[in-house]
């Protein structure tokens, strides 16, 4: 685990990254803080009233100068981000419904990074993940030729990585969101110096079965080949067939994954969601994330359970994703 996290400091030391953070008060967020300011690995941004945000800190003994402190009450670029919120939104708020709006720390933070003035965001200590999600949505939106957001986790034990997706958001995705996921988690895997080679799952391997599912499948490898040809992808696989090279003989001897893929592509979150929970529980992987993918800008969304190490790894991990 620790060599992931030293290939992402390698990639954000001295890039001068920010993050926002818009639950500027909780104690497990400014643990992480002072940790990132320490390492000078990037520039945090709070969002909060400055005397309040500064109290906390010195009540739990952290140094959080190198942050910093931004309060919607007193922006002084307030009156453009609203500007460039009513804008964002096309008639679906007024002035006065968008000077509402940003005093919410999320939409605050978003904004922030949508204005260019931070790099990423990292919420969802306090709130949910509708609640962190929803403003990247309107505001960030998703890259050109993405339609959704979706979220993989990274598997991690000793030396073995992996990439598993969509984990998190979509609970039935059709054949061009699973092409749109295959592809934003091969970019997400070489984030983490991981060569894609993805594997599109089912229960069927090369048509031993066939029904609307596995059609779906074969359908996204379709799209997801003719938008990115230069992308090693196959499928549809049954899981042994996609990572055992001997199962993957007998099952399908004319792949070019031969049974060596290291990025997963799940037909549905019922299953992706049972399978990262498998390998965590029963193989004993290292789950790291969900981490969105398809936005414009980085913004990730952390577990309301979560400790403060969660907080610093999940930063780091923003930053990456906006290098």
């Amino acid at each position: 685990m620790s060599n992931l996290f030293d290939t992402l400091k390698s990639k954000v030391v001295g890039k001068g990254k920010k993050v926002v953070f818009p639950e500027a008060l909780d104690e497990r967020i400014l643990t992480a803080v002072s940790q990132l300011g320490a390492e000078g690995l990037l520039t945090p941004v709070l969002v909060g009233n400055k005397g309040k945000v500064e109290q906390k800190a010195s009540e739990l003994n952290l140094d959080i100068s190198v942050a910093e402190i931004l309060d919607p009450a007193d922006y002084a670029e307030f009156d453009n981000m609203v500007a460039s919120f009513v804008e964002r939104r096309k008639g679906k708020a007024t002035e006065e419904q968008a000077r509402e709006i940003l005093q919410n720390g999320n939409y605050f933070g978003t904004m922030l990074v949508y204005m260019g003035k931070a790099d990423g965001l990292v919420s969802g200590a306090v709130h949910s993940t509708a609640d962190t999600v929803r403003p990247a949505l309107q505001i960030i939106k998703t890259k050109p030729g993405i339609k959704k957001t979706s979220g993989v986790f990274i598997m991690v034990r000793d030396e073995e990585k992996y990439v598993f997706a969509d984990c998190a958001i979509n609970i039935n995705p059709d054949s061009q969101d699973l092409a749109e996921i295959a592809l934003a988690s091969a970019e997400t895997a070489q984030l983490f110096d991981i060569d894609p080679k993805v594997a599109m799952l089912s229960f069927s391997t090369k048509g031993s079965a066939k029904s609307p599912e596995t059609e779906k499948v074969t359908e996204a490898l379709t799209i997801a080949k003719e938008q990115n040809p230069d992308l090693l992808i196959d499928g549809e696989f049954q899981f042994d067939a996609a990572f055992v090279p001997s199962v993957a003989e007998k099952k399908a001897p004319d792949s070019p994954l031969k049974g060596e893929a290291n990025t997963f592509v799940f037909p549905s979150l019922e299953a992706g969601n049972i399978g990262y929970k498998i390998a965590q529980r029963l193989g004993n992987f290292d789950a790291v994330g969900p981490i969105l993918q398809g936005l414009n800008q980085p913004v990730n969304d952390l577990s309301r359970g979560c400790n403060a190490d969660d907080v610093y790894k999940l930063a780091l991990i923003t930053a990456a994703q906006s290098v």
